[in-house]
Order: C-alpha cells, then structure tokens, then sequence
C-alpha cells in the first residue's frame, strides 16, 4: 500500500488503495469500492482502474482461503462498478507528424547522452519501452547488423540494426567502455578511483543512479525536449505509434513494418506464409530511417564507422 516516488531514493507516499486497505475485510464491500473509485476517478482515473483491478485479485485469492473465506464480499469488486464510476479510456493517439521531426531531434539530441540516444532509438526501431531499456551488449552485434530484443508476445525477436542507430550505439560502447581517469574531484580534494573495481555496464542504456544499473524513466528527459520544441504532448508509446505511422511514407509492407516492431500477426498468411529473412526486413528498415532523417534534417552516415552526434552541435 506504500509507493516510491519517482526520482526521490527510498521517500514513501501513501499507495492508492491505503484507505480501503485500512479497513477489516469485512468492511470491504461494494458500497466502498464505488465510493473509492467515484472518489478517485476525478483526479487518477488511470492509477484507479489499475487499483481495482490488483484489488479484485486480492479478493478473490482472499476467498480461496479458508482463514478468510467468511469475511469476504463477493460482490465487492464487480466489472459494472468499474464500468459506471471509472471513465472510458479515451484512445490514444499521440504521434509524431512529418513536420514534427525536425524539432523533436533537435531537441532530443541536445539532451545528455544516454537518454538522447535511448530517444531516438525508440523513435527509430518502434520498439516498446522496456524491451529497448533491457538491451544488454550483448544482445548487439554489431558485425552482422542485428539487434536481439526481448520481445513480450513470442519471447525474443531480431531486428536490423540500421546505420545512425549503429552509429548512436557505438558511440555508447565507446564511453562504456572507457575507464574513468585515475583521479577524481571531491569537496575540494584529489581522489584516486579504484580502476582495479571498475567494469563497464552489461547494459546498453546505462545509468549509474539508477539501483537497476541501466535507464529506469526516460520519460522526465523527453518531456522536458517536448516543452523546449514546442510540441504537443507526446508519450514514449506515442514514439512506437510514430515508427508504426512514418513507415507508410515509404510503401512500406505493413506487415515488415509489424515484425519489426514485434506486433503479432494478424492475417493468416502473415501467420503461416511470412517468414522474412533480416536481410529483407533490413532493405525497408533502412529506407524508414533514411525517410526520417531526411525529414528530420539529419544526414544519415553512409560508412559503417560513422557515428552521429549524441548531443546536438552548438553553432
């Protein structure tokens, strides 16, 4: 019932669900649930929904138990409640249009490295979130172009990895891989850094706050380049909904541009007729960044060495 806030180490807040948590079980009725959600609703319709639903599932393992089994309300947490006291969810479609390119990478590549980078290889792979997040080096060859992302519908997919997104993480490779200088500045003082402990991250988005070891809420540095372009709201899924919407500016097969983004196949002949080689999907790939860039005002390297900028280039 008690949640981190975001950003502020081990501080706790009250979770949502504290005040009805609070109550014996015997209290926990339907009558207090509607009054919970109608409560609410107002101010977090999305954390209240999400709310219902984990304590629906406590309920119900709750009425599996014999211990609990007389204090329950079986009809506590029904789906009308939810239906009459939470709005509908509004569908979403937040996405970048042909004319927005240009600031967004302007803005976006200005930020600090690892974040930048993260950005702008969402927006060009149309990769969910956390599975670009997870990317380890070692799920990176940069020999045969590829890139292998733990995929949350069939377990793990591979997708090309095209020129600027090789040139952005190559650049990450080489400052992970670089060792810190020998000595350090502390309130004042020269200390020595232990080189014999330091190892470079497993993880391709890295971050040395985060308990995780790797990029935990990139959100906070994307909102702020929005505010500074002077674009509309945009969510990181939005950046997905992007890739998705853009490739159709170059003909692509809509079913090239699903597999690359790891949707599940529709059609019957994309479930058991399609099997596009790497090499295939790497033809289209490819042509899509080359069509954002271009948008974008961004050269696209032409040698494999090339690495483009992480930070923008002041004038």
């Amino acid at each position: 019932t008690r949640g981190r806030k975001k950003g502020e180490g081990d501080t706790t807040q009250p979770g949502i669900l504290l005040p009805l948590l609070a109550r014996p079980l015997r209290q926990i009725d339907a009558a207090a649930v509607r009054a919970f959600l109608k409560d609410e609703a107002e101010t977090r319709p999305t954390q209240a929904k999400n709310a219902f639903v984990r304590l629906r599932a406590f309920l119900n393992w709750c009425a599996e138990r014999p211990e609990h089994q007389g204090q329950i309300h079986a009809d506590a947490c029904t789906s009308r409640a939810a239906r009459d006291e939470l709005p509908k969810p509004a569908p979403k479609d937040d996405c970048l249009q042909r004319e927005q390119l240009r600031p967004w990478f302007e803005h976006v590549r200005a930020l600090p490295a690892v974040p930048a980078a993260y950005l702008q290889a969402l927006m060009l792979t149309g990769a969910r979130r956390e599975e670009l997040a997870g990317l380890r080096w070692e799920d990176v060859d940069f020999r045969w172009k590829s890139l292998t992302i733990k995929d949350k519908v069939d377990g793990e997919r591979t997708i090309p990895l095209t020129p600027y997104v090789d040139g952005l993480l190559r650049e990450l490779k080489r400052r992970n891989d670089t060792p810190p200088p020998e000595w350090r500045i502390l309130h004042g003082q020269r200390i020595r850094n232990d080189l014999d402990a330091w190892k470079p991250s497993p993880w391709v988005f890295a971050s040395k706050t985060a308990a995780s070891g790797r990029l935990q809420e990139p959100r906070a540095a994307h909102n702020r380049a929005i505010a500074s372009a002077g674009l509309p709201a945009l969510s990181l899924h939005g950046l997905r909904r992007s890739f998705g919407t853009l490739a159709e500016w170059v003909e692509c097969p809509a079913g090239v541009s699903a597999q690359i983004m790891g949707h599940k196949p529709s059609a019957l002949a994309e479930k058991h007729y399609r099997r596009r080689p790497l090499d295939l999907l790497r033809v289209w790939h490819t042509k899509i960044e080359a069509w954002i860039l271009e948008q974008a005002g961004i050269e696209q390297p032409h040698q494999e060495s090339a690495a483009p900028a992480l930070r923008a280039v002041a004038n």
